[in-house]
C-alpha cells in the first residue's frame, strides 16, 4: 500500500537530524530559520541556555514597511540583513547556520547572503 508523501514531515525529521549535529555557543550561536507560505523568521540562539539573542522576520513592523512592496525572496534577504545587524549590535560576529531541514536555495538561500552582508560569519 502507498503512502501518502507528507512535505513537512520530511522537512522535521532532516531538521531533527540537523539539530543533533550542530549546537549554538554563547561564543557562536545559531541561526535559526523557519519559512511558512508567506512569512520567514530567523533567530539567533544560545542553546546552552535556550535564549534568544536576536531575532527578525517578515512580520516586524519596520520590516514589513519594506517588505509590503517586495517580493518573498527580497523579503528574505532584508530579514537576513536585519537578523545580522541586531547580533552585532549585541556583540555576535560568528554564528552556526541552520538551515532547519530546508534545502539552501531560493529563500533560505537569500537569507544567509542578507545575514552575511551585515557581517555575520558562516
Amino acid at each position: 500500500m502507498l503512502k501518502k508523501f507528507d512535505k513537512n514531515k520530511k522537512r522535521l525529521e532532516r531538521h531533527y537530524s540537523i539539530r543533533n549535529k550542530i549546537e549554538g555557543t554563547p561564543e557562536r550561536p545559531r541561526l535559526n530559520v523557519f519559512k511558512s507560505s508567506k512569512h520567514i523568521y530567523a533567530q539567533v540562539i544560545d542553546d546552552a541556555t535556550g535564549t534568544t539573542i536576536a531575532s527578525a522576520s517578515t512580520l516586524d513592523k519596520e520590516i514589513a514597511a519594506q517588505a509590503a512592496e517586495l517580493n518573498k525572496s527580497d523579503a528574505a534577504k532584508l530579514v537576513g540583513k536585519a537578523v545580522g545587524e541586531r547580533a552585532k549590535n549585541k556583540g555576535i560576529n560568528a554564528v552556526v547556520f541552520d538551515r532547519g531541514g530546508y534545502l539552501y536555495h531560493g529563500r533560505v538561500k537569500l537569507l544567509a547572503d542578507g545575514a552575511r552582508e551585515s557581517g555575520l560569519e558562516f
